[in-house]
Parts: C-alpha cells; structure tokens; sequence
C-alpha cells in the first residue's frame, strides 16, 4: 500500500480550514480523501508550534553568535599558545638569542 505524501503547503491549508469552523473534520475529510484522524493530528501539530513562531528569535540568535565568538576565541588563544611555544623551541634549537632583539 502506497501511502500519500502532502505538501506543508496543504496541511496549514487544512488546518486553517479546521479553524474557520465552517465545516466539520469529517466534511473535509471527505471532501480532500484525508482521514480526519490525520486531519486531526495536523490540527494538533499546529497548535502545538504556535509559541515557537512567537518567541523571540533576536535574543536566540544573538545567544548563539555569543557562543560561536566565545568558541572561536578560545580557538585562537590556542593557536596563538601552540606558536608561541614552535617559535620558541625554534629559536633555542637555532642559537637565535632573543635577549639581543
């Protein structure tokens, strides 16, 4: 058995549908061949993600670049603590005398 696939696009169009109140679930469901139980859960999905669209996407955003900077810095100090330590195994391994510099 094949099972059919639908788009976002016709789901929100359902629940909407669902919302208006001017059919029942199971009018649509006849009328689209979807089982309400689909329908329903559809329904439910939707609600349910409501808060998310609402939240405050700015402060999330600017919380993950704090965290991405802070990472990135770190990363550097430690580049900058492994360079530092070739350059001076470097510099005791060729006499370059760094005191005369």
């Amino acid at each position: 058995m094949i099972r059919k696939q639908y788009t976002a696009a016709f789901k929100a169009q359902m629940v909407q549908e669902m919302l208006k109140e001017d059919k029942t679930v199971g009018e649509l469901a006849t009328e689209y061949a979807v089982h309400p139980t689909q329908l329903r859960q559809w329904k439910k999905t939707a609600l349910d993600g409501l808060p998310d669209l609402f939240a405050d996407r700015g402060h999330e955003a600017l919380t993950l670049l704090k965290a991405e900077h802070s990472h990135e810095v770190e990363n550097l100090y430690a580049e900058i603590g492994r360079l530092t330590t070739q350059v001076r195994w470097l510099q005791k391994k060729s006499g370059i005398d760094t005191a005369a510099h």
